[in-house]
């Protein structure tokens, strides 16, 4: 097996994960190579579109962050902040460690999103994901309880699969919070998950969901 087909194997069978518990023990039994069999390999490009997405809208106020689903800390990679403006959330202890071993974090939290979030729970400035909300991982139902994580008028920019977002049907969701002034200025772009032509995912896209907590 080709290093391009094991990483194209690994994205494929992510897709496939049911529940929290399959997710922890897929990504831990990987953590060591994410970056290099996945990452690299295939080109991930979704991070840095994330963390573009936060620079085009955020302003001096928009800190701390806390990253959703930081797995190996490739968002915090790329945004290059002082470690004391980010934090990171996973549900794998051992992409957990890797991230920790970049010291791109100022804290580590081991967590399930779609569990009450006490131990997340803080004044952030802002809230991004690159790669959580997807098929196998989460749905949109954890988008508001989101909310109790940061400060009024904090910045999000959430990452949503293209084809999945249609299917799971965030878009009634965001709607749903919108009208009942839970957030603001809600903006939707289309941005590509992969930097690499050549693979079967290569034309892959997600929406990245920019908006503010009222």
């Amino acid at each position: 097996m080709t290093e391009k087909s094991a990483g194209q194997n690994l994205l494929e069978q992510s897709y496939k994960l049911s529940t929290p518990e399959d997710n922890v023990d897929y990504y831990d039994a990987f953590a060591s190579t994410y970056d290099t069999d996945f990452a690299d390999t295939l080109g991930w490009h979704y991070p840095a579109a994330i963390a573009a997405a936060y620079r085009d809208a955020a302003t001096e106020t928009d800190t701390p962050i806390v990253d959703i689903g930081c797995g190996t800390g490739l968002v915090a990679d790329v945004l290059n902040l002082p470690q004391e403006q980010i934090d990171g959330v996973d549900i794998s202890p051992e992409m957990l460690s890797i991230s920790g071993k970049k010291e791109v974090y100022r804290s580590l939290i081991e967590a399930d999103i779609t569990k009450p979030l006490d131990a997340i729970k803080n004044d952030y400035g802002a809230v991004l994901s690159a790669g959580t909300f997807t098929y196998g991982h989460v749905g949109p139902e954890p988008l508001e309880s989101l909310l109790d994580i940061a400060r009024a008028h904090a910045l999000f920019v959430i990452g949503v699969r293209k084809t999945f977002f249609e299917e799971a049907n965030f878009e009634p969701v965001l709607r749903g919070m919108e009208s009942r002034g839970l957030i603001k200025n809600l903006q939707v772009a289309e941005v590509p998950m992969y930097a690499k032509a050549g693979h079967d995912h290569s034309d892959d896209t997600a929406f990245a969901l920019v908006y503010r907590k009222s």
